[in-house]
C-alpha cells in the first residue's frame, strides 16, 4: 500500500546516512513544547497533566504507548499482550480516549477493537502530554476521559541553524527488544530540515512460568506468551520555513508492521499506515488577533489479519482527513481567549470473515472558544464547544452481507461546557476546581456492529436509535510544590446519563455469547495522589517520587462494577543522582480487583521491583546517555485487571528482563 508521496523510500539508505551524519554534527538543543490542554501558554493549569520527556522517556520507552505510560497515575493499559496496548485513563478507555500526535488526529483502528496496535512507536517520539479527565472542550466528546498526545519534531517549529540530531539503539528485555532510531534535522536559520528512521524486532515475550487458558482449556504450562513476537519499521521527512515569529512546515512519514495475535495463535496482523501533515503558526501580530495556529493531516491507513497459511483472513481500511485552526485574540479587558475550529472525515472499511461493522463514512465539525481571567480568587477559565456529527453506514449496499441491513444515518449535536479555577492561596498552595459537561456521539461500531467479533469471543450487536453519550464531571485537588518539592492529592466524579455499555444478553449467537450496545446509567469516582521529595542534596542527591490512584466505576441501574477497571495502583521509587550517575529503584503495586463485571473474574494483586542505573558521557563532542533496566526483578506473575479476561489468561505482564540502551545527541 504504496502512494506516490512514498514512492522509492527506502530505510536502509536513510539510516545509513543519519548515522554518518552523526560522527560530524554538533550538539542542538530543541525548544520546548507547550502543555497539550493549555493553548493559552498559562504557567498553570487547574487539569492534572503528566508530561514525559528528555531522560525520563527514554528510560521508560516501551514497545507500545501503553507500556510506555504504565505506571503513571490514573493510567492504565487495554493489554492485548505486548503490542496492542491503547491508554485507559480512570477507567475510560477506547473512543473515550483521544491519541493525538502534535495535537492533530490520528486516524486507525485501535478503539474498535483490543487485538489492534496504535500505529505510533514510542522510538520516535520526543514528549508526550497526558491529560487526564475531560479534553472535549479541545478535542471533542471522544476526549471524555483524556487525551495522549504524542509530540514529535518532524515538522520543525523552531529556527534550526546547524546539523544536529540523535541515535538511539535498544536491546533486551522481556521481548529480547532489538531496535534503534535515528534523526537528523539541519537550517539556515530559516529552512529546517528533519529526517528520521527506525526499526524494532521483538521475539515472544518471556513471562513467569504460568498455566495458560484458551477457551476454557488449559494448556501446557509455559513461560513465553505465544505469538507475540513484532517487528516495525518507518520513518519521516519534513521541512520547515521558520522565523521568531511562527513557522510553516509539512512532513510525511511511514509505518509498516507485522505483529502476532496472542489471542489467535495462527494469526498476524500486518499494519501499515502513512501520513501526511501540513503546520503552521503566526505569533506576535498586531491588532485584534495575537496568533494563528493551523494544521491539517491526512491518513491512510490498512492492516489485514493474515491466517496461519498465508491468506488474508479481514482487511481494515481507515482513511481520513483533520483540518484544526486557533485563533487566539487580543485582551478583551481582563479576559484573554481562544477561538478554533475542528473538522474531521473519515472513511472506514473491514472486508473478510471477521468483519463485524459495515463501511461507514463519519464527519464532524466543532467550535470552541475557551476564556480566562485573573481575579481575587485566582485565575478562572470557561469554554465551550458545539459539534455537528454524521456517521453514515454503507449497509448491505453491496449485496453480499445481510447482516448490515439498508444503508443508514445518524447526525448528531453534542456540545460541551467547561468551567475551573486555580486558587493560590499561600505561595507555592493551590487549590484547582473543574467543572464540565461533555456529550459525545455513538461511534459507527456503536450504531452498526453486527457480527463475531474474534478479539472479544462474542457475538457484537450495535443499536442505530442511540442518542449522544451525556456525562457530567466535577473534581478537586489541593497542589504544592516548592522547589524540587510537589505534591498533588485530587478527587473527582463522574456521571453519565446515557453511558453506552457492551453488556451480555444472556443469549448465543453462532455460537458464542450475544453482547448489545445499550445506554445505561453509570457512576466514576476516584482519587489520585503524586508526589516528588528530596531528601538529602549532597553529595548525592536522594529523591523520593511516589503516586497512588483508584477508580469505581458501577453501572447505576444494576449497581454492578463496569468491566476492566483497574485496581487500587501504586507506585514508589527512590533515585539518586551523583554528576552523571542516575540510579533508580521502584515498587510498582496493584491491589487485588473484586470488583468486576459479568462473566469475568478476580485479578490477584501484586508487587513488582523494578531497578534502573544510567550514566551520561562525553562522547566525541556529543552528549549520550547509556542505561541498564531490570524490570521485574523478582520475577513476580502479574496481570492486568483492565485486559479482556480471554488475554489475562493468555499473557500476563512481562517477567524479569534486563535491558540496556544508548542514546547519542549530537
Amino acid at each position: 500500500m504504496s502512494s506516490p508521496a512514498f514512492a522509492g523510500w527506502r530505510l536502509a539508505p536513510v539510516v545509513a546516512g543519519l548515522l554518518a551524519a552523526a560522527a560530524q554534527a554538533q550538539t542542538s538543543t530543541l525548544a520546548p513544547v507547550q502543555i497539550t490542554g493549555n493553548p493559552l501558554r498559562s504557567e498553570t493549569t487547574a487539569t492534572p497533566a503528566t508530561v514525559l520527556a528528555g531522560d525520563e522517556l527514554v528510560l521508560r520507552r516501551g514497545a507500545s504507548l501503553g507500556e510506555t505510560l504504565a505506571g503513571q497515575p490514573g493510567l492504565a493499559s487495554t493489554w492485548f499482550g505486548p503490542n496492542a496496548n491503547r491508554p485507559v485513563i480512570r477507567g475510560l478507555d477506547g473512543d473515550r480516549i483521544r491519541i493525538l500526535e502534535n495535537a492533530g488526529a490520528s486516524f486507525d483502528a485501535s478503539s474498535l477493537s483490543f487485538d489492534h496496535a496504535v500505529p505510533i512507536d514510542p522510538l520516535v517520539v520526543e514528549r508526550v502530554e497526558v491529560l487526564r479527565g475531560p479534553a472535549a472542550l479541545l478535542y471533542g466528546g471522544n476526549a471524555v476521559g483524556g487525551v495522549v498526545n504524542t509530540i514529535d519534531n518532524r515538522i520543525p517549529r523552531q529556527p534550526v541553524r546547524s546539523l544536529g540530531g540523535a541515535v538511539e539503539a535498544r536491546v533486551g528485555g522481556a521481548n529480547a527488544e532489538r531496535g534503534g532510531a535515528a534523526l537528523v534535522e539541519s537550517g539556515n536559520g530559516e529552512l529546517a530540515v528533519h529526517v528520521d528512521a527506525f526499526g524494532r524486532e521483538t521475539s515472544d515475550l518471556h513471562v513467569p512460568r504460568f498455566t495458560p487458558v484458551d477457551a476454557g482449556v488449559p494448556l501446557d504450562p509455559a513461560t513465553r506468551v505465544r505469538n507475540s513476537a513484532a517487528r516495525a519499521s518507518g520513518g519521516a521527512l519534513g521541512v520547515s520555513r521558520t522565523s521568531a515569529d511562527g513557522y510553516i512546515g509539512i512532513a510525511g512519514d511511514l509505518l509498516d508492521s507485522r505483529y502476532g495475535v496472542v489471542a489467535e495463535p495462527d494469526v498476524t496482523i500486518r499494519l501499515q499506515r502513512e501520513r501526511l501533515a501540513l503546520a503552521g503558526e503566526r505569533r506576535g501580530l498586531d491588532g485584534p488577533l495575537r496568533s494563528l495556529r493551523a494544521q491539517f493531516s491526512r491518513t491512510v491507513y490498512r492492516h489485514q489479519e493474515i491466517e496461519g497459511g498465508g491468506e488474508v483472513g479481514t482487511t481494515f481500511d481507515h482513511r481520513g482527513s483533520a483540518g484544526r485552526i486557533e485563533l487566539e485574540h487580543a485582551p478583551l479587558g481582563a479576559w484573554r481567549g481562544v477561538v478554533g475550529l475542528q473538522g474531521e472525515e473519515a472513511v472506514f472499511s473491514a472486508l473478510g470473515e471477521e468483519a463485524f461493522v459495515p463501511g461507514t463514512r463519519t464527519r464532524s465539525l466543532g467550535l470552541f472558544a475557551l476564556e480566562e481571567t485573573d481575579w481575587t480568587g485566582g485565575r478562572f477559565g470557561a469554554g465551550v464547544r458545539v459539534e455537528r456529527v454524521r456517521v453514515a453506514s454503507d449497509g448491505d449496499a453491496a449485496g453480499a452481507d445481510p447482516r448490515f441491513g439498508a444503508p443508514a444515518e445518524r447526525r448528531f449535536t453534542p456540545g460541551s461546557a467547561s468551567l475551573s479555577n486555580l486558587w493560590t492561596f499561600r505561595p507555592g498552595w493551590g487549590l484547582a476546581t473543574t467543572l464540565s459537561l461533555t456529550q459525545r456521539a455513538p461511534t459507527s461500531f456503536e450504531l452498526f456492529a453486527n457480527g463475531v467479533h474474534a478479539a472479544t469471543g462474542a457475538y457484537e450487536r450495535g443499536d442505530a436509535s442511540l442518542a449522544a453519550e451525556r456525562s457530567r464531571h466535577a473534581e478537586l485537588a489541593l497542589q504544592w510544590q516548592r522547589g524540587e518539592d510537589r505534591l498533588r492529592a485530587g478527587v473527582y466524579a463522574a456521571r453519565f446519563a446515557n453511558y453506552i455499555a457492551l453488556e451480555a444478553t444472556g443469549n448465543t449467537v453462532e455460537d458464542v455469547p450475544e453482547y448489545v450496545f445499550r445506554a445505561v446509567r453509570a457512576r466514576f469516582a476516584g482519587l489520585e495522589i503524586e508526589g516528588r521529595h528530596r531528601l538529602l542534596e549532597a553529595p548525592w542527591t536522594l529523591t523520593l517520587e511516589g503516586n497512588a490512584s483508584l477508580t469505581r466505576a458501577s453501572n447505576a441501574d444494576t449497581g454492578a462494577p463496569l468491566p476492566r477497571i483497574a485496581p487500587l495502583r501504586a507506585l514508589l521509587a527512590l533515585e539518586a543522582a551523583q554528576g552523571p550517575w542516575r540510579l533508580r529503584a521502584e515498587v510498582d503495586h496493584a491491589a487485588r480487583q473484586d470488583r468486576f463485571g459479568a462473566g469475568d473474574q478476580p485479578t490477584p494483586g501484586w508487587t513488582l521491583l523494578n531497578l534502573a542505573l544510567a550514566r551520561r558521557v562525553a562522547l566525541a563532542g556529543s552528549e549520550a546517555l547509556w542505561f541498564l533496566k531490570l524490570n521485574n526483578a523478582g520475577d513476580r506473575l502479574a496481570t492486568s485487571a483492565s485486559a479482556l479476561q480471554t488475554v489475562r489468561d493468555l499473557a500476563p505482564l512481562p517477567g524479569r528482563a534486563l535491558k540496556a540502551g544508548l542514546r547519542v545527541v549530537f
